[in-house]
C-alpha cells in the first residue's frame, strides 16, 4: 500500500530527521516498505504521536512512548497497523516505552500504526472529544433476578488458620531466572477426614516496589536491591477464608518469576504458569503421603484429598490452570515442561477471572466457570469467553462450561493486592477513566460500577458456587451459573448474569458444527473473524462482542454464528442443519442470543420443524441489551430457553427435528444466535476422552548461501485417538495465513508443513514461517503456534560515501553518493548528522535551501533564517533500495538575489552505536555569477 509507504517514509524523514533517529543509521537495514532517498513527506504522514524509529546496543526499533505509565497487565501489548499484527515489543524499565526490533517487524505494510492490548487502544485516549459533547445517560441496570435455593456465598461452619510456606525455587524452560516456590495457606480447622483443595493463581502483575515510595513499582525479576516483591498471591484471602469455612484446604502461590519474564513467550507464559502450578500440586501430593515432611501452615489444616482439586486462576493466572489441567490429563512436550513427573491429583473443574486465552485452546472435559467483568480495562476484549465457546463439538460436551458476565466489575478488584487502599503496593483501577470524560456505566462512582469490596464478595460467591458444583456435586447451585436465571443473595447489590454451553445440553443447531455448516435464509451466516462483509459485525456496529475476540489468524475460519438484521417484524430466520438434530428426552431448547447494548424489548417467536415438514411454535422469547458504552464489551448472549412442551402436543418426531425458526416479533433490530441446545436440567457425571494433543514447536535454520534447503516445521501429536485440527500456515511475505482442516492421530497423516529456504550471501531480514493450529474435534492445543524461522548468516553491508557535486553553484544540489559493498536484500538506510562548519566560515542557512525540503527538518521555516546546523531536526536519511548499491544524499539549494561569500555546510556518518564513521564531509555553494 502506498499509504504504509508514505508513513515509512515519515518515519524516518520527520522523526529520524527530528533528532530521535536510531543509533547508527550507518548500514542499518530500512524498515520495510521505505522509498527511496529522494522521497519528500507530505503532510499529515507523520508518525502518530508517541512514536519513532529508535536505537540501542546496534539495533534498531519501531518504539511507542505511552504519555504516562502503563500498568503492568495480563493483556498483551501489540503493535498493529492496517489492523494486523506487526509483533509484540518489548516493555522497557519506564513503564512507558514498548520497542520491537525493526528485524521482527511481521509485515511490510505499515500504515495506520496503534497499539492495542486485547482490542482496546492504548496510543489513543478513551473516548476523544467526549468532553465536548452532552454527557451520556446512564445504561438501564437488568433487574434483579429470583434468589437460587442455595446461597454459596455464605460462610460455612469451619474456623480458620493461615499461614504460609517458601520453598527452593525452580528452573523452568526459556526463563533465565529461577521461579519461586511460594504459598499462603488457608485451611479449617477442626475439619473430619480428608478435604477437597483449592488452589489460587494470580495473574499478571507489577513484581516488585519500593516500600514509602508511592507509585514506584516495576517488572523486574528478581527483584532490585531496597525493592520487595509485591504479595499478589495474598491477594485472596478472603476468597480463601470462605472456601476454607465451607471445608477446603486453600493455596494461594506467587508467580512474580513469571510475570516479570513471559513478555517474550509465545504463549504468554501459559506453559511456565501450568508447570508452577503442577510442581505445587506435586509438593502437595508428597505431603499427602508423608504428612511430617509438610512445611508448617500445610500441618496446622487437615488432611488433603488430592483427588478433588479445584484450580482458580485470575487473568494470565486463568489461562495458566487450563493449560495445567491440559498437561495433567495430556503430557506435555518434555523440553517445554518445568514439572517431569506424573499427576497425582484429579482437577474436577476450574474458575477462571478475567482471564487471558492467548491460544484459544480450553480444555473441553473438565468443567469451568469464566467471569466477566463488564468493566474490565486490562482484558477489555474479555476473550475468557472462548472457554466456553471453544469447547463446543470438540469432544463429548459433557463437562458444563459457565460464562458470568458482572456488570460493573473491573479487572483488578477480584484481588486485595491490586487494589487501591488495601494493596501494600501501588495499585490502580484498571479501567480507563477520564476525568473530563467519564464513563456512565464504569466510572468510578457511576451507578452501575461495583465498589471493591462489592466486587471481591461478588467474585468469591461465585468462586465458592464453582467449588460446590464441580468438586462437591451440589446440582443445586447449578442453577446460578448454567443461565437458569436464579442469583445468589451473597452477590447483592451486582447484577450477574449467565449462560452455559455441555453439562445437561444435548444436540444442537450450530453455525460453526464441526460436521458441517447449517444452512440459513433469512439471516447471514458470519465469520467471528473475517475482513469485509462476511465479518460478524463490521464498522458500523457500535460495541464489541466476547464471543468475536480475535485469535491469530486474520480470517478464520470455522467459527461462525448467525447474524439477524431486520427491518420489519415476521422476517423469519432459519437455520438448517446438514442432519436432522434429536431432542428427545430434552425438557427445552436453550438458545444463546445477542443483541446490541443498551436495547430493548428484542422479540422472537421459536418455531422449529421436523423432517416431515410438521411445525410448532415452542414459544416467545424477550431479550433486552446488556448496559454498555464505547468502552465496554457488551454484546453478549443471553440464554433463554422455550420449553418443548408444544412440539410434542403437536407430534412432531422430536428425534429428527430439521430446522430451527427465529421470528422477529420487533419493528427492526439486530440480534446474534450464538447457538441452540436441547437442555434438562442435571449436571451429568465428567470423564476426560482419551483426545490427541498436538504442539507445534520451532525450528531455527541458518538461510546458508546458496540454493534450497527443505525443512519441516517441528508437530508433536500424541494420544491413541484420532481429531482433527484447523491448520493455518502464514505467507511470510505478505503476512496472511491460508486455513484448512486436518486429521490428527493414528491412522492419519497429520500435520506436514514443508519450508523452503533459499539461501543466499545478501544481507536481509529474519524469516518466519509461521504455523497456528486450533482445535476442532477430537483434540487439545498445547503450543498453539510456531514454525520454521530462517535467520539471515549474512553480514550487513559497509557504505561508504563520495561526492558527486559537493561545490556547486546556488540554485544547483549538492550531491554525495552512497554505495554499499554488496547488494542487500532489504532497503539500506544511512544518517547523516548535520554539524557546525568550524573557522568561522560561512554556514549554508535555511534560506539558502528548497523550502519544502525544509519542512522535513523544521515544523516551521525560520525567521529570521538560521544555520542548518540549528535547525530543530538535524538529521538527514538515504536509503539504498533492496537490490541496489547505491542512493543519493542531496541538498537542493536556491538562487537568491544576494551577493554572498561561498557557503558551507557539513555532515557526519555514525555507525550502529552511533560513533563517528570517518572524517565529517562538506559541501560548498558559492553564488551565481
Amino acid at each position: 500500500m502506498i499509504r504504509g509507504r508514505r508513513a515509512w517514509a515519515t518515519a524516518i524523514a520527520v522523526l529520524t530527521v527530528a533528532g530521535v533517529a536510531p543509533a547508527g543509521a550507518y548500514a542499518a537495514p530500512a524498515p520495510p516498505e521505505i522509498p527511496g532517498a529522494t522521497a519528500t513527506a507530505q503532510p499529515g504522514d507523520a508518525l502518530p504521536p508517541g512514536w519513532r524509529i529508535a536505537g540501542e546496543n546496534g539495533q534498531n526499533h519501531l518504539e511507542w512512548r505511552a504519555p504516562e505509565q502503563v500498568p503492568m497487565g495480563d493483556a498483551r501489548v501489540e503493535f498493529r497497523a492496517n489492523g494486523a499484527l506487526v509483533g509484540v515489543p518489548e516493555p522497557q524499565d519506564d513503564g512507558r516505552t514498548f520497542r520491537l526490533p525493526l528485524d521482527e517487524v511481521s509485515t511490510a505494510d505499515l500504515g495506520d500504526l496503534a497499539v492495542e492490548a486485547a482490542g482496546r487502544r492504548l496510543d489513543e485516549a478513551p473516548d476523544a472529544g467526549a468532553s465536548r459533547r452532552a454527557k451520556p445517560p446512564a445504561p438501564k441496570l437488568p433487574p434483579k433476578l429470583p434468589a437460587g435455593t442455595v446461597d454459596p456465598g455464605k460462610p460455612g461452619k469451619y474456623a480458620t488458620t493461615t499461614g504460609e510456606y517458601s520453598l527452593a525455587s525452580v528452573k523452568l524452560p526459556g526463563f533465565p531466572a529461577p521461579v519461586e516456590m511460594r504459598g499462603v495457606v488457608v485451611a479449617p480447622k477442626k475439619a473430619p477426614g480428608k478435604r477437597p483443595v483449592a488452589l489460587f493463581l494470580h495473574g499478571r502483575h507489577a513484581t516488585c516496589y519500593v516500600p514509602g515510595k508511592d507509585g514506584e513499582a516495576s517488572g523486574d525479576w528478581p527483584c532490585a536491591k531496597g525493592s520487595k516483591p509485591i504479595p499478589s498471591h495474598r491477594g485472596y484471602l478472603r476468597d480463601q477464608k470462605l472456601l476454607a469455612s465451607q471445608g477446603y484446604v486453600t493455596v494461594s502461590i506467587s508467580a512474580n518469576g513469571i510475570n516479570g519474564q513471559d513478555w517474550n513467550a509465545e504463549d504468554g507464559g501459559a506453559q511456565a504458569r501450568s508447570s508452577l502450578i503442577r510442581n505445587h500440586l506435586g509438593r502437595w501430593a508428597d505431603w499427602a503421603a508423608k504428612p511430617s515432611s509438610a512445611p508448617a501452615a500445610v500441618r496446622k489444616g487437615p488432611k488433603t484429598d488430592l483427588s478433588k482439586v479445584l484450580l482458580v486462576g485470575h487473568s494470565r493466572g486463568g489461562e495458566g490452570v487450563n493449560r495445567a489441567v491440559m498437561d495433567s490429563l495430556y503430557k506435555p512436550p518434555a523440553a517445554q515442561d518445568g514439572y517431569r513427573s506424573k499427576a497425582r491429583w484429579n482437577i474436577r473443574g476450574t474458575v477462571h477471572i478475567g482471564p487471558t486465552i492467548f491460544g484459544q485452546n480450553p480444555v473441553p472435559d473438565v468443567p469451568s466457570l469464566t467471569i466477566l467483568p463488564g468493566c474490565d480495562g486490562d482484558v477489555s476484549d474479555l476473550q475468557g469467553q472462548v472457554f466456553t465457546d471453544g469447547t463446543r463439538g470438540v469432544s463429548r460436551g459433557k463437562a458444563l462450561h459457565s460464562s458470568v458476565y458482572m456488570i460493573g466489575a473491573n479487572h483488578n478488584y477480584f484481588n486485595t493486592e491490586w487494589t487501591p487502599g488495601q494493596a501494600q503496593a501501588p495499585a490502580d483501577d484498571d479501567f480507563w477513566h477520564e476525568a473530563e470524560s467519564p464513563d456512565p456505566l464504569c466510572s468510578p462512582g457511576a451507578a452501575g460500577r461495583l465498589s471493591a469490596n462489592q466486587q471481591h464478595k461478588v467474585g468469591a460467591t461465585y468462586i465458592a458456587a464453582a467449588a460446590r458444583l464441580f468438586v462437591g456435586g451440589d446440582d443445586r447451585v447449578r442453577q446460578l451459573v448454567d443461565g437458569t436465571g436464579r442469583r445468589a443473595p451473597s452477590a447483592d447489590p451486582a447484577r450477574v448474569l449467565t449462560h452455559a454451553v455441555g453439562g445437561n445440553r444435548g444436540a444442537a443447531f450450530l453455525p460453526d458444527d464441526p460436521q458441517g455448516s447449517p444452512k440459513v435464509s433469512g439471516a447471514r451466516l458470519c465469520d467471528a473473524i473475517a475482513p469485509g462483509r462476511t465479518a460478524c459485525m463490521g464498522e458500523k456496529d457500535p460495541g464489541s462482542s466476547p464471543h468475536f475476540a480475535s485469535w491469530r489468524a486474520e480470517n478464520e475460519a470455522g467459527r461462525r454464528a448467525v447474524a439477524l438484521d431486520w427491518k420489519k417484524p415476521g422476517t423469519v430466520a432459519r437455520v438448517t442443519p446438514k442432519k436432522p438434530v434429536s431432542v428427545k428426552d430434552a425438557k427445552s431448547l436453550a438458545l444463546r442470543v445477542a443483541v446490541p447494548a443498551n436495547t430493548s424489548g428484542t422479540r422472537f417467536d421459536v418455531h422449529v420443524k421436523d423432517a416431515k415438514g410438521k411445525r410448532a411454535k415452542l414459544g416467545s422469547v424477550k431479550i433486552d441489551g446488556l448496559p454498555g458504552t464505547d468502552r465496554t464489551t457488551s454484546y453478549w448472549a443471553q440464554e433463554v430457553r422455550v420449553p418443548l412442551t408444544a412440539a410434542t402436543r403437536a407430534k412432531l418426531n422430536l428425534a429428527k427435528i430439521a430446522s430451527l425458526e427465529l421470528t422477529p416479533k420487533s419493528s427492526s433490530g439486530k440480534a446474534w444466535l450464538m447457538d441452540a441446545w436441547s437442555w434438562k436440567p442435571g449436571t451429568p457425571a465428567v470423564k476426560a476422552a482419551g483426545l490427541a494433543r498436538v504442539d507445534i514447536g520451532t525450528l531455527t535454520v541458518k538461510e546458508g548461501d546458496s540454493g534450497f534447503r527443505t525443512y519441516q516445521v517441528p508437530v508433536r501429536t500424541t494420544g491413541k485417538n484420532a481429531g482433527a485440527v484447523r491448520l493455518y500456515v502464514d505467507d511470510p511475505e505478505t503476512g496472511r495465513s491460508t486455513g484448512r482442516l486436518v486429521k490428527v492421530g493414528p491412522g492419519t497423516a497429520g500435520i506436514k508443513v514443508t519450508v523452503k529456504v533459499e539461501g543466499n550471501k545478501r544481507y536481509g531480514w529474519d524469516k518466519t514461517h509461521g504455523v497456528a493450529v486450533k482445535a476442532v474435534r477430537g483434540t487439545v492445543v498445547g503450543a498453539d503456534a510456531g514454525g520454521v524461522l530462517a535467520e539471515n548468516d549474512d553480514p550487513m553491508p559497509k557504505v561508504s560515501i563520495k561526492p558527486v557535486s559537493a561545490d556547486v553553484t546556488e540554485g544547483a544540489p549538492l550531491t554525495w553518493r552512497i554505495s554499499l559493498s554488496e547488494k542487500a536484500d532489504v532497503e539500506i538506510w544511512t544518517v547523516a548528522q548535520l554539524l557546525p562548519v568550524p573557522d568561522g566560515r560561512p554556514e549554508l542557512s535555511t534560506a539558502d535551501v528548497d523550502q519544502e525540503w525544509l519542512s522535513q527538518l523544521v515544523e516551521r521555516a525560520p525567521n529570521p533564517a538560521i544555520p542548518l546546523s540549528k535547525v530543530e531536526y538535524g538529521t538527514l536519511w538515504t536509503t539504498v533500495e533492496a537490490g541496489q548499491k547505491s542512493a543519493d544524499l542531496t541538498v537542493p539549494t536556491i538562487r537568491d538575489q544576494l551577493t554572498e561569500p561561498a557557503e558551507y555546510v557539513r555532515f557526519q556518518l555514525s555507525d550502529n552505536d552511533d560513533k563517528p564513521l570517518g572524517p565529517p564531509f562538506e559541501g560548498t555553494v558559492r553564488d551565481a555569477p
